[in-house]
């Protein structure tokens, strides 16, 4: 049987396109094998997003022609998109894909198979302007799917390749969601989270639609009970959206809001949007909704220039917001992109230092908000046996807590209540109620 093994680096609309490739693989006879294992064809997702990525992308094309010197080896995404020469010229690589196009790659593989020749299909991704549909019907596992409803960003944050990479906003037609939606309830699947590059771009290419009507569409579909959403730009928040998804008891109390820093002058660097002020009533209105909120977030430090005062200035912002958890990444200048040339770039340690501050932050946070919820029965969607450990199922609640509980397999993908007992690192240990 024909074999094919994907490696996918980077976001999670990498792990969806990655999913969805596979499928059409499976359409045309392929068995989808391990990474690790010997396959006639190997795709490398790759991601750009630092040059680290485009660093790795490259062990996994070498280590790939390791595991088979006849494989194909495929490579597709952002890193291709932004840098197609380099990529082609790596002697091992037999097709490249940009960040379009990748609903061909069958075809294309089994053209580089049969006429024994090298394919690159990169299109000049900044005049695209239609939706590339990659529908999913199929996903391993029975609790959580993610669905791909827009592409591409029109932000050009000043650290950020992604726009050079995903091209302009394109939004998915609204009866495409739906339909796919549909099919993932009928697999089984209970809680749909809504992805793309910049979703809450999603409708300004389309014209009146927007977010918010993506969520109502999908709200009534039999079988789905959970709706999230993944990472967020802070200005959609407004009393209008809120309004309306109060009246969705089925998304999710949670958000992952974009921050970046908690400083007004390097957010002005960063090219930011919003001012932390602005931020701050956002996250005033959300609570206002919503009290028991999991409010998530990413933070760079040692941005270009950033001096200690900046940094203290974005600590105490933090401090004041009170995050559920940050996710904390030093900054990493990328080629290509506005900030690496920025004079002032900040030292290694200096970032090292900044970022372990931060870290020991969040972790406090996340204590300081896990605790509320100790003694409280919280529903929460087990998704797997907790790795390591015997007799322990995990899963979360509405509002992103990592919760464990005693239970097996049978309780996969069921939403069960929990009294919530105690704190264990970032997770609430707890156990399965009637009650």
């Amino acid at each position: 049987m024909k074999t094919v093994a994907f490696y996918t680096l980077g976001c999670k609309v990498n792990q969806y396109e990655t999913e969805a490739m596979a499928e059409l693989f499976k359409k045309e006879g392929y068995n989808v094998v391990d990474a690790e294992d010997k396959a006639d064809i190997y795709v490398i997702n790759t991601c750009t997003v630092t040059n680290l990525g485009d660093r790795k992308s490259r062990q996994f094309i070498r280590r790939a022609k390791r595991k088979n010197r006849k494989a194909i080896i495929a490579v597709v995404g952002c890193y291709v998109q932004v840098s197609p020469d380099e990529v082609f010229e790596i002697e091992d690589v037999d097709l490249v894909i940009g960040t379009n196009d990748k609903n061909k790659i069958v075809e294309l593989c089994e053209e580089v198979k049969e006429k024994h020749k090298r394919i690159k299909i990169v299109e000049d991704i900044m005049k695209v302007r239609e939706f590339e549909e990659m529908p999913i019907n199929e996903v391993e596992g029975k609790t959580r799917a993610f669905v791909k409803i827009q592409e591409g960003c029109n932000q050009y944050c000043s650290y950020c390749i992604i726009p050079y990479a995903r091209g302009p906003v394109r939004s998915r037609k609204l009866q495409n969601i739906i339909k796919e939606v549909e099919k993932l309830s009928k697999s089984g699947f209970k809680e749909i989270v809504l992805t793309g590059i910049h979703v809450a771009s999603y409708g300004k290419d389309l014209g009146d639609i927007r977010l918010i009507d993506v969520i109502e569409a999908i709200h009534d579909i039999e079988g789905i009970e959970r709706i999230r959403l993944s990472s967020l730009e802070p200005t959609i928040i407004t009393e209008e959206f809120m309004d309306r998804l109060i009246k969705l008891p089925k998304l999710c109390n949670h958000f992952h809001l974009s921050l970046q820093s908690g400083s007004n002058t390097v957010l002005k660097r960063m090219n930011r949007k919003y001012t932390t002020e602005e931020y701050l009533s956002i996250v005033k209105l959300i609570r206002k909704y919503m009290p028991d909120v999991g409010l998530t977030t990413d933070i760079i430090v040692g941005f270009p220039g950033e001096t200690d005062e900046e940094f203290e200035e974005t600590y105490n912002f933090v401090k004041e917001i009170g995050f559920s958890r940050i996710h904390v990444f030093k900054y990493s200048p990328r080629e290509g992109t506005p900030a690496a040339k920025f004079k002032n770039q900040v030292d290694g340690k200096i970032k090292a230092e900044r970022s372990r501050k931060l870290i020991e932050l969040g972790e406090e946070l996340n204590k300081v908000f896990n605790r509320r919820f100790i003694g409280k029965i919280m529903n929460v969607l087990f998704e797997e046996k907790v790795r390591g450990a015997t007799g322990l199922m995990e899963g979360y609640t509405t509002n992103y807590i990592r919760v464990m509980a005693k239970g097996d397999i049978s309780i996969e993908g069921e939403i069960l209540p929990v009294k919530m007992n105690r704190i264990s690192g970032e997770n609430l240990i707890g156990e399965i109620t009637n009650k």
